[in-house]
């Protein structure tokens, strides 16, 4: 069993081929070893092939651990390897039809960027957590469009559902985005591109506490 999605609190790991390579697998071992709460595969450039086959096998590794696996944008993916879901831009399919693919069960998260209208209308909609950010700058989309801690005060004021933030999260600015309202820490590179994976991911899921 998978945890449900009022539990969508802590450390989110997002994974990044150029900077795993070959071991991504063994580097999300890590990041589980070290607490991340949720796992989402992004793999923008792999053949549909190596997608699937990658995805099971992080599927495999995260039931083994109790964490759920989001898929990236592709919901045809996440519903042919029986992910625990999917996390949604707002170019990519539309909610209403991920959830009625993926069932009422799927987590579903949707990119935001700095709108708390977007956030309401994606809640509205049956989304299980919404994504806010940049907050600092990202190394993954450093064209991306700034978002405050205030509006994360402002969303957990106006939503129910978990709030995420994403964009250049470090473990010295991550306690002020958690105390403006962030119920997880969306994180790449200051998990995967650390030599100590497991000691980063613990640092992060710490400030989660």
């Amino acid at each position: 069993m998978t945890k449900p999605h009022n539990k969508l609190a802590g450390l989110y790991v997002i994974t990044d081929d150029k900077l795993s390579g070959t071991s991504l697998l063994k580097h999300v071992q890590l990041a589980l070893e070290g607490g991340a709460c949720l796992v989402q595969y992004r793999n923008k450039t792999s053949q549909t092939s190596i997608k699937e086959m990658t995805a099971r096998s992080l599927l495999e590794l995260c039931r083994a651990h109790d964490v759920p696996l989001l898929i990236n944008d592709d919901v045809d993916l996440a519903a042919s390897i029986g992910a625990d879901g999917v996390h949604l831009g707002q170019t990519d399919m539309q909610l209403k039809e991920a959830r009625q693919r993926l069932g009422d069960e799927a987590i579903i998260g949707v990119t935001c960027h700095a709108s708390i209208d977007l956030a309401k209308q994606a809640e509205k909609n049956g989304a299980s957590y919404v994504a806010f950010g940049r907050f600092f700058a990202s190394q993954t989309k450093p064209d991306a469009s700034p978002a405050t801690t205030e509006l994360l005060t402002l969303a957990k004021l106006q939503l129910s559902i978990p709030i995420c933030a994403i964009g250049g999260i470090t473990q010295e600015n991550a306690p002020t985005i958690l105390k403006a309202g962030a119920d997880m820490l969306a994180v790449i590179h200051g998990v995967f591109g650390q030599n100590d994976i497991k000691h980063a991911a613990t640092q992060y899921a710490q400030l989660c506490v």
